[in-house]
């Protein structure tokens, strides 16, 4: 009796395209929302951006909107999915500072916030490992 090589056994039951679209799916999915809900909610956007010190809060606001959903499509599409990475990798290395500033607070409040804090490093890792590999597909 012969035996099926082990590759065909072990092929996945879902393509392997679609288990990666729907990773990078999740990996953007807090991008999407952000910008969805800030596109339906653009006083709430714009409060937002006041809230965190950033002036002229509506172009802030309009410019957030546009990163979010346009860098998100982008890696989704795998459209220079490379630049689209990087650009939510920035974004939320930066954006953690202001959001997750654990250093300024104390107690629970600062144990929740250095949670969020690593949470978002791992998330900026996990778009410039994206990036790398998007590169290292095209060369």
């Amino acid at each position: 009796m012969r035996h099926a090589p082990v590759s065909r056994l072990s092929a996945p039951v879902i393509p392997f395209a679609v288990i990666r679209w729907l990773a990078l799916l999740a990996l953007c999915a807090a991008y999407l929302q952000g910008g969805i809900v800030k596109l339906f909610d653009f006083p709430g956007a714009i409060a937002e951006m006041q809230h965190f010190g950033l002036s002229p809060a509506a172009p802030m606001a309009a410019a957030v909107i546009v990163l979010e959903l346009g860098a998100s499509a982008l890696i989704l599409s795998g459209r220079f999915r490379w630049a689209g990475a990087l650009a939510l990798a920035l974004f939320t290395f930066s954006a953690n500072f202001m959001a997750n500033a654990y250093w300024q607070v104390s107690g629970h409040e600062r144990a929740m916030m250095m949670n969020g804090f690593f949470e978002h490093i791992g998330l900026v890792g996990a778009f410039i490992y994206v990036a790398w590999n998007d590169l290292k597909e095209r060369v």
